[in-house]
């Protein structure tokens, strides 16, 4: 059995590093300059499957989504994905200025897809996330203050003209929201 949530929580330290290495096969990624210095702030882990997971065209199985708040507002979909050729394969969508249309929906534009696989460099042991422009959107059914989500959608298209696209259905089980404080090594519920 796969140990899903310490995979994740791992690949969300390495996608909230600065530092973006050079592309690995097969998909070319630009790499813009490293963004200043951010932490992750808030995580919610969601339960449930994807009805759609597509990679630069490629279609998986997902393991798990999270949702990544970075202490300067950049937000992250990210996504486990199964793929038996590569327990580090994660991808985010990734944007900032998120906007709550109402209290059940969210909606985040993305600006760049973040792309993680075993044969990324690594940092303090862990791989890093290839940066990839982009131009999409996420959409969030529920809200993490009642530990509720339905189902995330997202689409993006890079630079290249590659596409991704995610429907991930929740099974209905609640919501794991921590809210993580970077001044002491605690991880709280913010709901508690």
């Amino acid at each position: 059995m796969r140990l899903r949530r310490p995979v994740l929580a791992a690949a969300l330290v390495a996608l909230a590093s600065p530092c973006f290495g050079e592309p690995s096969a097969p998909i070319p990624v630009n790499n813009p300059p490293a963004q200043q210095n951010s932490f992750v702030d808030l995580l919610a882990l969601m339960s449930g499957h994807c009805k759609t997971l597509k990679v630069a065209g490629r279609t998986f199985p997902c393991r798990t989504v999270a949702y990544a708040h970075g202490d300067k507002g950049r937000v992250n979909f990210t996504v486990a994905v199964d793929d038996p050729a590569d327990d580090n394969h994660v991808v985010s969508f990734s944007g900032e200025n998120g906007k709550r249309a109402d209290d059940n929906s969210y909606e985040l534009r993305i600006d760049r897809m973040l792309l993680n696989s075993k044969d990324r460099p690594r940092i303090d042991g862990l791989p890093v996330p290839a940066e990839q422009t982009s131009t999409g959107v996420c959409r969030q059914t529920g809200n993490f203050a009642a530990k509720k989500v339905t189902d995330v959608t997202c689409s993006a298209t890079d630079s290249d003209g590659r596409r991704y696209e995610l429907l991930f259905v929740s099974d209905g089980k609640p919501v794991s929201v921590r809210r993580i404080r970077q001044s002491s090594p605690s991880i709280q519920d913010p709901f508690k």
